[in-house]
């Protein structure tokens, strides 16, 4: 069997140019979801990633399908606004659950997270299958997202300048507010990632800074939803801050560097995806891992080729 009869002809015009001059209104605001969904996510997770509870976000993902089922049932619409705040309860309700879980018993994190996540997935799937005549529910938007028909989603005006769909100028907020939180945060978040003794004994409590990044991480989380689905936000929420970190070892370059990452493989994704026809959010998240893949080998202070070099 030939695994490569499947791929299409590369034709670097319809891939690379056509997009651009003949659909750019279109792949534009693709471009830029996936950018500010990619870049948000990647900010956090530089945090997230530190304090090794990546996953958390995977919960969370996973487990915003009973609220937004919740939502429907109780607004009667499937409405961005129900589904959103369905969806960010259900996320608070997965951090402040794990922590609980954790604190107030000898089960550790990475056990309640799977108790958490798995039992809301499953009431969420409960639900769908007793209610499933009335929730007109897409898998395929859960599982991928649909990033694809963000330009056709309704649009609000940016200062009177232009429109923006309101996917995208919500989750544009977001990664705002992720930027501007971690900028006035940035020592309280650092020193409480690394070092939680020490932020206690210079006045920081780590407890509300935890909280803080959790319920940060919810909102992220459930904005990009929408846009990648349940089971490629947590690419998102890893590949990029890892990879930086194998670039660098200073936080201020290594959000810096996630952030390039995020435009690269958002706009490198969307390019794969046009070719092969596929998931453009499964394209992105090919790509970053790709970006993985070159920085793990070929990172100048511990990629695996110096590494072999130097032994």
């Amino acid at each position: 069997m030939n695994i490569f009869q499947n791929i299409p002809p590369f034709d670097f015009h319809e891939v690379f140019v056509m997009p651009w001059t003949e659909f750019g209104d279109v792949f534009i605001w693709i471009f830029v979801m996936g950018f500010l969904v990619t870049a948000a996510c990647g900010m956090l997770g530089s945090f997230i990633v530190w304090r090794q509870m990546a996953l958390v976000g995977d919960a969370i993902s996973h487990s915003v399908l009973p609220g937004i089922v919740v939502a429907f049932l109780l607004t009667q619409s499937r409405g961005t606004l129900p589904m959103f705040f369905g969806a960010l309860v259900a996320g608070i309700l997965t951090t402040t659950l794990i922590e609980f879980i954790h604190t107030k018993s000898r089960v550790k994190t990475d056990a309640a997270l799977g108790i958490v996540f798995t039992t809301l997935f499953a009431i969420g799937v409960v639900l769908i299958s007793m209610y499933g005549e009335n929730v007109d529910l897409d898998t395929d938007c859960v599982l991928y997202g649909e990033i694809e028909y963000v330009s056709q989603d309704l649009t609000v005006s940016l200062f009177g300048l232009f429109d923006v769909p309101v996917q995208v100028a919500r989750m544009g907020a977001v990664a705002f507010c992720v930027m501007l939180l971690i900028v006035f945060f940035y020592k309280q978040l650092l020193v409480s990632s690394f070092d939680p003794g020490l932020a206690r004994s210079i006045g920081i409590n780590p407890a509300i800074v935890h909280h803080g990044l959790m319920l940060l991480l919810s909102i992220t989380v459930v904005s990009a939803f929408e846009a990648v689905g349940a089971i490629l936000v947590i690419a998102m929420l890893i590949f990029p801050a890892t990879t930086a970190s194998m670039l660098s070892d200073r936080m201020p370059i290594i959000l810096g560097l996630t952030v390039v990452i995020s435009a690269i493989s958002s706009l490198l994704g969307v390019h794969l995806a046009l070719w092969l026809d596929v998931s453009t959010a499964g394209a992105m998240s090919v790509v970053v891992s790709t970006l993985f893949g070159l920085a793990w080998m070929f990172s100048p202070n511990r990629g695996l080729l110096v590494l072999a070099m130097r032994r």
